[in-house]
């Protein structure tokens, strides 16, 4: 709509002096008739006037799609103002009336030929967007012609209409051979027909991913380079955009092109700008940092950068998020720029709060005095939001700059004495991240913190108060003062603020026992009983149980040490800021995604990196090196992290098929359940020394017990618990206190490798000699209800399986038994139910399969093979967890051939080569390799050095990660080296685990 209100305010120029508001304002009845006599009249003025009145009322929304013979049999004309108003209504209704637009393409074959150039490429143009499969095919011929136009503005359009008309038909393009002739076009000598070719084949590239319709080498890049200096802007943006999608062969050329990119860093368009910072910032990565030319680089860098901040406050802010990507990557650039960022009285708060960021990401020993005077100044702004954010920056700073801590502490303490109601919260919040990156250091400043107790009334702000109180309790007198003030509202609190006072009050109980004691039954009561939050209820349980048992136990668990907290809590993830660095100057880098995020369909799915540092690999010219180089560039497969575990497990649904009646009632606190604690609460209940009483209810006829009987809380029944699993997603955010030991979050890449490479196809058949570890107890009776679990896993005939024997050592019969994994980092599931086809009677065992797959839900564990099962009988669903040999995943398929390995063995970074020593193992190398062999692990060559035998071997993986080892045999020597390489290192330490397991066996 908009393009037709610009056709129209350009055809003033066409001698037009009356105003064309007359267009939009007819009443008259019957209009449709009128303008279809207007159109065939025999006056020229009539018939543009006409179309225009067409034009005007197809832009308001009228439908004139009755008049297309009409208008189209206006196009036979000289009047290039008036073939255009009819070429846009075409493009508006030739969708809607195809057999009637074909009429229209004799006259659009006629204009491709027409003397006028601007004739000429207007056709092609409209035809280009008459996206009707009846008309593209008469497309070709014209196109063909105009791709080889004498003139420019011709060729150049026709370029971009090859994109176009590759979008409708995609085929016709490719046979017609366009895309050939399009790649000739990058030779043309003038600068517009080149950047449009540039559009047109990265546009058709961007959806077909695997074409290599580019394909760039450097003598396209220097033809590329040298229309760069000449053509329009966005040309220019084309080129660049193109430009950093080449990986240069080594660092002088990657040298040669920033040299002549540079110039772009001072045009006066800040998208051209951006583009150019884009193409330095990946191709500086390969330039080694002790050049001279490095450190000239990283300055010019700088001022391009701050000038953009000199723009409308839209751009600045665009710029800004562009320069938090650039500093998180390169701080050093920007490093001595601290005042460009600065806020400015007038600035909006969305720059405000983006400068904020980097000037914490760049704050450093240097400039920390000035950061905190501005941010103290900052501090006592009028703007709510940008107070609150400076407050917390300076505990950033002090968290980020160990020198300045005090003077931040200081700081915030300053501040707290404004006693502005805002300001004292946030810095509360902030001390809290303080104390616990420096412990032992600034806790004389509680006492200050204590007094604005009464003025906090932001949920955040009281959790972090109570904390302290509850962390320090032994520093302060009347810690249980303090916390039965906030007890005393407890049910108005926000959940927060009840969890972190129900933890806090049993700190203080660990420490202050005998004080203590009626205030801890008081909150364990008010959390237990009283409360409908099943995240507040499980915690209190947990508690509660941890308690009456063990003390002893409860203080290792409550009052362990924790961890330190990190410098920087919000830094990209390093993969994912290469790719966003790629993608410099687009929407990705205003909102910190990969464009697979927000962009839908095939388009904008393709993950970018930066290439790697200058010496990090070698050159290999062999065909398999390349071919192994090709297969390294296929995008990571990143095994998602660990999140909630418990809560995966415990939504897994192992009702079975053939349920009748209502399930048993459950009592709710599974002692296998806990097994994901480490251990589970029977390796807590030991001596029961010093009791907690327990909470008494006067609401229920089924009372707690006493810590002598059985341990199962009161009224925890199945509804509770969300049904016949025992658990709905609460449970497991109700373990959110220091109980929970989550394993650490790491997203570490794991790249695929070379599996597209090695598709060799058919199966070896597995060796007698395959590797099965004995059984081991993976869940004792005394957790499970008297049900004992004891397994293995081994790979017999190409098939995974789970080997265990099932012990019954209760009273009672068992049956209807179910099983399910969790998610876990190679995809292991079950391939088919648990067959138990009898019952289990008491003191009876039996011996059952599992068949396993690899095509179940995929996340990273630590340690990596670790595998947590939920077994579900008529009794209840128990938890454990066990590791299995990451050798059953080695496939049958593994063997390579010599050239490939060495070419992959050179392609793979050193970096991620580990070596590993074998102890006491007695063998020669042919005992070794026969034995590796029968777990898959396949010798590709053998060589003798002074007397000591060189094994190399492959092995793959089922998701298609291959590993690569150099096995060293020395005769007579118990001690062997193992050296491994791999695309993913994580792996490399259950392959030496296996390698151990299967020679010592």
């Amino acid at each position: 709509m908009q393009e037709w209100a610009n056709q129209l305010c350009e055809n003033r120029q066409f001698g037009s002096k009356m105003t064309d508001s007359k267009y939009f304002t007819t009443t008259k009845k019957g209009e449709i008739f009128e303008l279809k006599a207007e159109l065939n009249s025999d006056k020229k003025e009539k018939k543009k006037e006409a179309v225009k009145k067409v034009i005007a009322s197809m832009t308001v929304g009228k439908d004139v799609s009755a008049l297309f013979p009409d208008v189209v049999n206006c196009m036979q004309t000289d009047n290039l103002e008036l073939k255009k108003l009819v070429y846009l209504y075409l493009m508006n209704y030739a969708k809607s009336q195809p057999d009637m637009a074909i009429m229209a393409v004799n006259t659009f074959v006629k204009d491709c030929e027409d003397p006028n150039p601007l004739i000429r490429a207007l056709a092609v143009r409209t035809m280009g967007c008459i996206r009707v499969d009846k008309i593209t095919e008469y497309l070709c011929e014209p196109l063909r012609k105009c791709l080889k136009d004498e003139d420019p503005y011709v060729r150049k359009t026709a370029a971009v209409c090859v994109a176009k008309l590759h979008d409708i038909n995609a085929q016709l393009v490719e046979d017609q051979g366009f895309l050939d002739t399009l790649k000739d076009l990058i030779s043309d000598s003038n600068p517009m027909v080149v950047a449009n070719a540039v559009a047109a084949l990265s546009e058709i590239a961007e959806s077909h991913p695997n074409s290599n319709l580019l394909d760039l080498n450097p003598q396209t890049i220097n033809k590329l380079l040298t229309a760069l200096n000449e053509c329009t802007e966005w040309g220019q943006i084309f080129i660049l955009d193109c430009l950093a999608n080449y990986t240069p062969r080594d660092d002088r050329e990657s040298q040669s092109i920033c040299e002549r990119v540079t110039p772009r860093l001072s045009h006066a368009n800040s998208a051209v700008v951006l583009s150019a910072v884009k193409v330095l910032m990946k191709f500086m990565e390969m330039l080694p940092k002790d050049l001279d030319y490095y450190g000239t680089l990283l300055k010019k860098l700088a001022p391009p950068l701050v000038t953009l901040l000199s723009a409308e406050p839209e751009l600045q802010y665009v710029a800004l998020r562009n320069i938090n990507l650039i500093v998180q990557r390169r701080p050093e650039i920007l490093k001595h720029e601290m005042k460009v960022f600065f806020v400015k009285y007038n600035d909006p708060i969305y720059v405000k709060l983006e400068k904020l960021d980097i000037m914490i990401r760049l704050a450093s020993q240097a400039n920390i005095a000035q950061v905190l005077a501005e941010l103290k100044e900052y501090a006592t702004e009028v703007d709510v939001d940008f107070v609150r954010k400076a407050v917390r920056a300076i505990g950033r700073c002090a968290i980020k700059v160990e020198q300045s801590a005090e003077r931040c502490v200081s700081t915030l303490l300053d501040l707290i004495q404004t006693k502005v109601n805002y300001v004292v919260q946030e810095a509360i919040v902030v001390i809290k991240d303080i104390f616990r990156k420096y412990p032992n250091k600034y806790e004389s400043v509680i006492a200050t913190l204590c007094e604005n107790l009464d003025s906090l009334d932001e949920p955040e702000a009281r959790a972090a108060m109570i904390w302290i109180v509850g962390e320090y309790a032994e520093r302060i007198d009347n810690a249980d003062e303090l916390l039965e003030s906030f007890l005393e509202g407890f049910h108005d609190e926000s959940t927060q603020v009840q969890l972190q006072l129900l933890t806090a009050i049993v700190k203080l109980f660990l420490k202050k026992p005998t004080e203590t004691q009626e205030l801890v039954q008081q909150v364990l009561s008010l959390a237990t009983q009283d409360s409908d939050n099943p995240d507040l209820r499980d915690r209190g349980y947990i508690y509660w149980r941890l308690l009456s048992t063990d003390p002893v136990a409860a203080k290792e668990v409550v009052l362990a040490e924790k961890p330190l907290i990190s410098e920087e809590t919000d830094l990209i993830e390093p993969t994912l800021l290469e790719e966003l660095i790629c993608h410099i100057g687009t929407l990705a880098s205003v909102y910190h995604k990969p464009p697979s995020a927000f962009v839908e369909g095939s388009r904008g799915v393709q993950h970018k990196r930066l290439p790697g540092s200058a010496g990090s690999g070698e050159s290999v010219e062999s065909p398999d090196a390349n071919t192994a180089a090709v297969a390294s560039e296929v995008p990571p497969a990143v095994i998602p992290s660990q999140g909630d575990l418990l809560g995966d497990l415990l939504n897994l649904d192992l009702t079975p098929t053939s349920t009748t009646g209502p399930p048993p009632a459950s009592s709710g606190m599974q002692m296998g359940a806990m097994d994901l604690l480490g251990g589970g609460l029977d390796s807590l209940m030991g001596d029961e020394s010093e009791p907690l009483p327990v909470p008494q209810r006067t609401d229920t006829p089924q009372s707690p017990q006493p810590p002598h009987q059985s341990p199962s809380p009161p009224d925890y029944c199945s509804t509770e618990l969300g049904g016949d699993l025992g658990g709905s997603p609460a449970i497991a955010s109700g373990l959110g206190a220091p109980p929970v030991a989550v394993p650490p979050s790491f997203t570490a890449p794991v790249s695929g490798g070379l599996d597209d490479l090695f598709d060799l196809g058919g199966g070896v058949g597995l060796p007698a000699g395959s590797y099965v570890p004995s059984k081991t107890v993976w869940l004792p009776a005394m957790k499970a209800k008297g049900l004992e679990i004891s397994g293995t896993f081994g790979r017999r005939a190409g098939v995974i399986q789970m080997e265990m024997t099932l012990t019954n050592k209760a009273m009672s019969v068992m049956t209807d038994f179910a099983i399910q994994f969790n998610r876990n980092s190679f995809g292991l599931a079950p391939a088919g139910p648990l067959q138990v086809l009898t019952p289990v009677s008491p003191n009876q065992s039996i011996e059952v399969v599992l068949p396993l797959n690899t095509v179940g839900p995929v996340m990273k564990m630590e340690p990596l093979n670790n595998l947590q099962v939920a077994v579900k009988n008529n009794i209840d669903v128990f938890y454990f967890s066990c590791q299995y040999p990451i050798s059953m995943l080695f496939l049958e398929d593994g063997k390579m051939e010599r050239q490939v390995f060495l070419a992959t063995w050179k392609d793979i970074p050193n970096d991620n080569e580990l070596q590993f020593q074998l102890k006491d193992c007695h063998f020669n190398s042919d005992v070794a390799s026969s034995k590796l062999q029968g777990s898959n692990i396949f010798t590709i060559a053998k060589r003798t050095v002074e007397g000591q035998d060189m094994l190399y071997q492959s092995m793959k993986l089922t998701n298609g990660i291959w590993v690569l080892a150099e096995l060293r045999v020395q005769a007579g020597n118990p001690n062997h080296m193992v050296s491994l390489k791999c695309r993913a290192p994580e792996v490399s330490q259950c392959v030496f685990l296996s390698y151990e397991a299967v020679l010592k066996n």
